[in-house]
């Protein structure tokens, strides 16, 4: 998957996908991973990070919408996508449809200074 495919992809289904599209077409570097895992286990995992940051006052865009879509998925197989922006402040998380097809959700959350 290029890099032309997977901005075409970032419609708006999120709030986060504008952001993730600039972070990609500004030369952000992005993965999208082999296999296939659970909506259901993602939507626990990601409600998990949710309560986390908002314990921690962490900046996220589309957290609660993307934990809303994959639970609503039921037991759909989701493929999971990564981009960062170029300066490596913000990563953004893609759910992409089982055949890598279309993005179902993406969220962003800012990354802590080290």
């Amino acid at each position: 998957m290029d890099r032309a495919e997977v901005a075409g992809m970032l419609g708006d289904r999120t709030t986060a996908c504008e952001a993730a599209r600039e972070a990609l077409l500004a030369g952000g570097d992005f993965v999208v991973w082999d296999g296939r895992v659970p909506s259901q286990q993602l939507a626990g995992i990601y409600a998990a990070r949710l309560r986390r940051a908002r314990k921690r006052g962490v900046e996220t865009l589309a957290l609660t919408a993307t934990v809303d879509i994959l639970t609503r998925l039921e037991a759909a197989q989701v493929r999971i996508g990564c981009i960062f922006s170029p300066d490596r402040t913000w990563a953004f998380m893609l759910f992409l449809a089982d055949d890598a097809s279309a993005v179902l959700a993406c969220t962003g959350v800012r990354r802590a200074e080290r």
